[in-house]
């Protein structure tokens, strides 16, 4: 199972070719979190025309099963937070959630930011953004 982070959402949303090829080209289950859902809907709002890239986020929140918070992700959350924050290298909780949800589901990250979530013992990240 692929997980898709917001920046490769956001590459999709944006038409990079490459990143949708890659896309098209997975035969596992591809997924997102509620967390990035919020944060695509954060972006559409800001945006110069917050009613039509609302759309366009929901339009692309339906290819793709969009998971939520479990207990299970829930747990992990909790202490990975604690670990990175005794080691003085905490990220943010967003992307803590993300790695959190993914681990849950044995799902690998797809995200341009492996820097950060690299920091969350056992996650699995690979980076269609970069190559």
């Amino acid at each position: 199972m692929y997980l898709l982070d917001t920046d490769t959402c956001i590459m999709i949303l944006r038409g990079n070719g490459r990143v949708i090829a890659r896309r098209r080209a997975i035969y596992q289950p591809v997924v997102t979190t509620e967390i990035t859902a919020s944060e695509l809907f954060y972006g559409a709002a800001k945006s110069n025309d917050p009613a039509a890239n609302r759309q366009v986020v929901l339009e692309f929140l339906r290819t793709l099963q969009v998971v939520p918070i479990s207990l299970a992700g829930a747990q992990f959350f909790g202490g990975f937070k604690a670990l990175l924050q005794r080691s003085g290298t905490l990220i943010p909780d967003a992307d803590l959630w993300i790695a959190s949800i993914a681990i849950s589901l044995k799902a690998k990250v797809v995200t341009g930011n492996a820097k950060h979530l690299g920091r969350v013992p056992g996650i699995q990240c690979e980076d269609w953004i970069r190559g």
